[in-house]
C-alpha cells in the first residue's frame, strides 16, 4: 500500500477539514440566511482556499478556478435547504467534489492525459532528484479516474476519516474503503512503470 506520508508531502496544504471547522459556522449560516451585511462574503474567505485546492487537486490547476467558483454557486443556493446534520465543512466538500467530478464527466476522456514532465535529465544530474519524484507523484495522482483521484485526495491528502469521505462521496464506509484500495492500487501501478516503488514514494514524501 502507497503509505499516506508519500501524497502528503507534494500534495498536501491543510490539516483535515474536520479539525478546522470554525466553532461559530452555525452563526455564519444564520446571518446569512438573514442577509446580514458581508456574510456570504466571510463564508467564501472561509473556505475558499480548501475548496480551491480540493478543486485543482480533482481537475487541475487550468479549470480549479472554473470549479471553485461552480462549487461556490452551489453552496449559496444550498444553504436554506442546510440542516447541520453535518458539520460545515463536510458538506461544502460534497458540493466542491460534486461540481469537479460533474465538471470532469463533461471533458472528453483523456483530457487530461497530458501533464508536464520531469527534464529526463541523468540521475546524478538533477540538482533535486526527491523534488523531481514528488512532482511524479502529483503527475501520477492527475492520472487516476476522477472518482479515485477525489477519494485519495479526501482520505490520503485531506486526512478525514472513512466516515466523512462516505458522506462527502454519498456512498457507504465500506464502498469508501474499497474504492480507496483500488485507487491506491491504481495510483502504485502508474508509479511502478516509472520504477518508483512504494518505499521510494513513501521516503520522499515523508521529506
Amino acid at each position: 500500500m502507497l503509505a499516506a506520508s508519500a501524497l502528503e508531502g507534494p500534495l498536501s496544504v491543510a490539516r483535515p477539514a474536520s479539525e478546522q471547522a470554525a466553532p461559530d459556522d452555525v452563526s455564519l449560516i444564520d446571518a446569512i440566511r438573514r442577509g446580514a451585511p458581508g456574510s456570504r462574503e466571510a463564508l467564501y474567505h472561509r473556505y475558499k482556499r480548501r475548496v480551491f485546492a480540493l478543486a485543482m487537486r480533482i481537475v487541475g490547476a487550468a479549470d480549479a478556478e472554473e470549479v471553485s467558483q461552480e462549487a461556490f454557486i452551489r453552496i449559496y443556493r444550498g444553504l436554506p435547504r442546510f440542516r447541520g446534520d453535518a458539520a460545515l465543512s463536510t458538506w461544502i466538500y460534497r458540493l466542491a467534489v460534486n461540481a469537479a467530478l460533474s465538471h470532469r464527466s463533461r471533458r472528453p476522456p483523456h483530457a487530461d492525459a497530458r501533464v508536464d514532465e520531469v527534464e529526463e535529465l541523468p540521475a546524478d544530474e538533477r540538482p533535486d532528484t526527491d523534488a523531481a519524484l514528488r512532482r511524479r507523484l502529483t503527475q501520477a495522482l492527475r492520472q487516476l479516474p476522477a472518482g479515485y483521484r477525489a477519494v485519495i485526495v479526501l482520505h490520503d491528502v485531506e486526512g478525514l476519516e472513512h466516515e466523512e469521505v462516505a458522506a462527502i462521496l454519498g456512498c457507504h464506509v465500506g464502498t469508501s474503503k474499497s474504492q480507496l484500495h483500488k485507487a491506491r492500487n491504481r495510483l502504485r501501478a502508474i508509479l511502478a512503470v516509472d520504477g518508483i516503488t512504494a518505499a521510494e514514494a513513501g521516503r520522499a514524501g515523508a521529506r
